[in-house]
């Protein structure tokens, strides 16, 4: 039996340049940060030949190729299994719209997963270009490559996404005081409402022409909150979101809307330097900056609404138990 534990993430600035229509012309930055909430992937080995899937439906196959769920089967195929083993995917958060990376955060565990099962050693590099090889070549899902990344690699990050593809992955450095500081200031609030990214995602990348002005300013912003956090200038992340906000909403239809912006000003009314809605926008959870002398106030304000609390996460996709005895069939 192997488990892999996958984190999830939040995007701090930048989000939208990772699109390849943006990125293969520009150079795209992000800069974003893994939190310690999981998505866990258990596969263990079948007596018989059959395939077992377990998520909110259970599958029964023979066949690869049968499987349904379109991230296990293009991930078993990559890695090389065929038959005779079960899986069960379990997420801290809601599997699908939380704007948290939760579909790329599987898609890493489950490469990891089952090449541990199989005996096989990857980097995070392998991980996340795999991932998205997945996700955007093979599914033609129009995504950006940041999430597989930071599942991948785990930390605070910043990722260089270059024309030519290469990703440049570095550490962003912070003392421990200021790391603890970032991390408290940084709050979630569900929105109460779950909705697929893709739509928002595929109007995004066909306007990209159209609303080149505001990811070179989302871009710039991603660059401003590198420099402020190397200068540990942790407040200014805050008014970063606050203006990353603007500008998403520029990019697409749905990323807002009168229940969302409500959410929004009731944030920023009570304490708030910043907020944003975390991933592709239209619900998910709000990401939102506020110091601590101001959180009571805001967390009062903010009380229909559930706080997920989370700490920033150290490591990125890893396996945290690991008895394989598996056989290649």
């Amino acid at each position: 039996m192997i488990i892999s534990e996958t984190p999830l993430r939040i995007s701090l600035a930048g989000g939208g340049t990772d699109l390849q229509n943006y990125y293969s012309q520009h150079d795209g930055f992000v800069v974003s940060t893994a939190i310690d909430k999981y998505l866990y992937v258990i596969v263990k080995e079948r007596f018989d030949d059959f395939i077992y899937v377990d998520y909110s439906t259970k599958e029964i196959v023979s066949n690869i190729d049968d499987i349904q769920h379109d991230l296990v089967r293009e991930a078993a195929k990559l890695t090389g299994l065929k038959k005779g083993f079960e899986i069960l995917m379990l997420a801290d958060i809601p599997s699908e719209g939380s704007g948290l990376g939760s579909s790329s955060s599987l898609s890493v565990g489950l490469l990891n997963a089952f090449y541990q099962f199989q005996g096989v050693q990857i980097t995070a590099k392998q991980l996340a270009e795999e991932a998205c090889k997945i996700e955007i070549d093979i599914l033609e899902r129009p995504i950006g490559k940041q999430d597989q990344y930071i599942a991948a690699y785990g930390g605070l990050k910043s990722f260089k996404f270059c024309k030519n593809e290469i990703v440049e992955v570095n550490d962003i450095m912070l003392d421990n005081e200021h790391k603890r500081k970032l991390g408290s200031n940084l709050l979630l609030f569900f929105t109460n409402t779950t909705r697929k990214a893709g739509s928002i995602l595929e109007e995004q990348r066909k306007n990209i022409k159209n609303t080149l002005e505001f990811h070179h300013k989302i871009k710039e912003l991603a660059y401003c909150t590198l420099e402020s956090l190397n200068k540990m200038d942790i407040d200014k992340v805050g008014e970063n979101l606050r203006m990353n906000w603007e500008w998403k909403k520029k990019l697409a239809n749905n990323v807002t809307n009168e229940d969302i912006e409500r959410m929004h000003d009731i944030a920023m009314e009570n304490g708030a330097l910043g907020a944003k809605i975390s991933g592709a926008g239209g619900g998910g959870f709000l990401l939102v900056y506020c110091e601590r002398n101001n959180q009571d106030r805001l967390r009062h304000a903010m009380r229909e609404y559930r706080e997920l609390p989370f700490l920033l996460e150290k490591f990125g996709s890893k396996i945290i138990f690991n008895q394989s005895r598996y056989d290649i069939k």
